[in-house]
């Protein structure tokens, strides 16, 4: 900006009413300065992509597994301090080799970067009352963990935050652990507030996501030879859930079905569908019918051409490359189904991004804290943790 010796020697050669005029363009010009320090104090706007997670590489799997086994919102599990790391040592030679055969460890921290970084880019442009955007990554169970990117996020002066669910159908084994985590370790790096946090809870059926989604399988599609097209069964797959969580109120399995109906009506109802579920782990009743049972039940009845869309998942990690592709297109070679196929995951897929960047632009432009999902808990819940953590992102003071 201008110098004061500039505009002093200036205010020597004009009359008193240009003087008049001259002072009021100082005043604005200084007051631009000052605006612009203000918003260089006060950090970028963070925006926080929790999920899950998976081990970058072999060696990592034994602490991811840990982690996974050690969280009572996603495994509850009796005498969980003492049982879990001996669960987790006993899986891990062979969780190892399912890694080693998709490339020696998850892609989804590649993918993850990415969508942040271009994410980022697009807010700038697109949301420039809260630029500079910053994007940051809070894994579950594997680096980046949620404590490790909370102290990043005060090293870079972070003042206001959106924690972004990656994980578009809200439940409480998923998104309700990541945000009952980030309170607690919130509690422990910054007591004393200094972020100013909101929350994208959930976004099953936004527009971009649907889009996204609807055009991934119509290129799928075109696969199939023309005469067979309209015969393909799409199977959205969707990691399942114990029965004991549903039935204590969880929303996951309505979100899921949600985004699958806008799905379909966004394809006019093109192909026969059904939803189905993967994953289950351990002997409890888990939500069905499991998606590879589904296609050899398809199989039997004469469906040769099947189409698996992994639609609670948005970028590929080891329930897509191994679950669906190895294991389950295993299981239909040797049953004798010879069309079964994958939609792509969504990655960094532009429109997808785009998507991305829009649910934040909204968010942080509404005002609002969290949606009103978020305020009620299951209505079987009793855990005194869920209540904690809603009454922290309840009571920020943006």
């Amino acid at each position: 900006m201008y110098s004061r010796s500039i505009l002093r020697n200036t205010s020597i050669l004009v009359n008193s009413s240009c003087k008049s005029v001259l002072n009021v363009f100082i005043n604005r010009s200084y007051a631009t300065v000052t605006s612009q320090k203000d918003n260089d104090k006060k950090g970028p706007t963070g925006i926080v992509l929790m999920n899950l997670g998976g081990p970058s590489t072999l060696e990592g799997v034994n602490d991811f597994l840990t982690r996974l086994f050690l969280d009572p919102d996603l495994i509850p599990i009796p005498f969980q301090t003492r049982l879990a790391p001996i669960i987790a040592k006993r899986r891990t030679p062979k969780i190892q080799e399912q890694y080693d055969k998709i490339g020696g460890g998850s892609p989804i921290l590649s993918w993850t970067e990415k969508q942040g970084k271009a994410m980022e880019t697009l807010l700038d442009k697109i949301n420039p009352e809260h630029a500079p955007h910053k994007s940051y990554i809070a894994f579950r169970y594997a680096p980046p963990l949620t404590e490790d990117t909370l102290l990043q996020m005060k090293k870079d002066g972070v003042k206001r935050a959106v924690a972004f669910t990656q994980y578009p159908q809200y439940s409480c084994s998923t998104t309700g652990s990541s945000l009952n985590e980030l309170w607690r370790k919130s509690e422990q790096i910054d007591p004393e507030q200094s972020i100013k946090w909101s929350v994208i809870d959930r976004w099953p059926t936004h527009p971009g996501l649907i889009e996204a989604f609807a055009r991934h399988i119509e290129t799928a599609l075109k696969q199939y030879p023309s005469d067979v097209k309209k015969k393909v069964v799409l199977l959205f797959s969707a990691h399942s859930l114990p029965m004991v969580v549903v039935n204590r109120g969880d929303t996951y399995t309505s979100e899921v079905a949600a985004t699958v109906h806008r799905v379909m009506e966004r394809l006019e109802f093109s192909n026969p569908y059904r939803l189905v579920w993967q994953s289950q782990v351990g002997p409890q009743p888990w939500m069905g019918p499991q998606t590879n049972e589904a296609i050899i039940g398809l199989g039997k009845k004469g469906h040769n051409d099947i189409l698996l869309v992994p639609i609670a998942f948005t970028s590929d990690h080891i329930e897509t490359l191994f679950e669906l592709d190895l294991e389950y297109g295993h299981e239909a070679e040797k049953a004798g189904i010879t069309g079964l196929k994958r939609a792509e995951s969504l990655n960094d897929d532009p429109i997808f991004v785009e998507a991305m960047a829009n649910i934040v632009k909204d968010h942080l432009r509404s005002g609002k804290i969290m949606s009103t999902q978020l305020t009620i808990r299951c209505p079987k819940c009793n855990k005194e943790v869920c209540q904690r953590s809603r009454d922290f992102f309840a009571n920020q003071n943006l």
